[in-house]
């Protein structure tokens, strides 16, 4: 298991109004300093959208780019020919980065993430046609396909992921954090379903906010901001569990550190974001 970092866990995101954003060299220079030198590419935005400019940025400090989150809106028949379009062009820039894995979110259409949308049966075959359409854009341009499962999209809940796991043949992101938020236990999705692993996102989660997200009480944006997403091992999700299946399995792919937070403003010695980044780095290492 490799382990890789994320922008996200130093607040940086695409959604509008999320937080303070902290400056690309910043989350770079820290991860680099932490010795992740693997990195997913963050937002639009975050590395220039120049493929040669942003290699050059991540090689000058020995990092490479190993994966994107790349968004989509595949359950609606009248604009999925403007997504796939939308997706062929960020594969295209991950793979010129050097990227291994296209980290796929079935969005819902709106900006935020605090709205989910449960599909109608029309709905589900646009989407269950559209994946093999991204599958084929993706090794059109070198990359893996892996569909994340994600607060406020349309694969959220346990029973949507059974729907992809029994009508398609695409491949998971298992964020541990987010399908925990969903009402998923990560470990049985990692025991159940090792074979359909492809890339897997750690981060832990406070069963208590996770509860108040999945009743929709919180916003999950308020719920971030309030600490939803903890540092691996001081979180409810069975991180430990996670790992030890995923070993026993053999799983040889990506690990990445994400632990989604945002910032009310410039982080302090207090609550820098890369002790907490470092924290979970040890407890990947001394579990995996």
């Amino acid at each position: 298991m490799r382990l890789a970092a994320a922008p996200i866990s130093w607040g940086v995101c695409e959604v509008p109004g999320w937080g303070y954003q902290l400056d690309r060299d910043r989350v770079l220079d820290d991860a680099a300093r932490l010795g992740l030198k693997d990195i997913e590419a963050g937002p639009p935005g975050f590395l220039p959208s120049d493929a040669s400019e942003a290699r050059e940025v991540v090689g000058r400090r020995g990092m490479r780019v190993i994966g994107g989150f790349v968004t989509a809106v595949l359950h609606r028949a009248e604009r999925l020919d403007a997504e796939l379009e939308a997706v062929d062009r960020q594969a295209k820039w991950l793979a010129a980065l050097g990227a291994e894995v296209l980290v796929l979110a079935a969005a819902t259409g709106r900006d935020d993430y605090d709205t989910p949308v449960d599909l109608m049966e029309p709905e589900w075959r646009t989407l269950l046609g559209a994946l093999p359409r991204v599958e084929t854009i993706a090794k059109r341009h070198g990359l893996d396909v892996a569909l994340h499962p994600h607060v406020g999209t349309v694969i959220e809940r346990s029973g949507a992921i059974e729907h992809v796991l029994r009508d398609s043949q695409v491949q998971l992101c298992l964020d541990t954090g987010h399908v925990f938020v969903g009402g998923t236990d990560p470990s049985r999705l990692a025991r159940e379903h090792t074979d359909r692993i492809r890339h897997v996102h750690l981060k832990d989660a406070d069963r208590a906010l996770a509860q108040a997200v999945r009743d929709r009480r919180v916003p999950y944006a308020a719920a971030v901001a309030r600490g939803l997403f903890r540092p691996l091992g001081s979180g409810d999700a069975g991180i430990a569990d996670v790992l030890a299946m995923l070993k026993d399995a053999g799983y040889k792919g990506w690990a990445v550190l994400e632990q989604d937070i945002a910032l009310a403003g410039a982080p302090t010695e207090a609550n820098d974001p890369a002790r907490d980044v470092a924290r979970s780095r040890d407890f990947a290492g001394a579990h995996a």
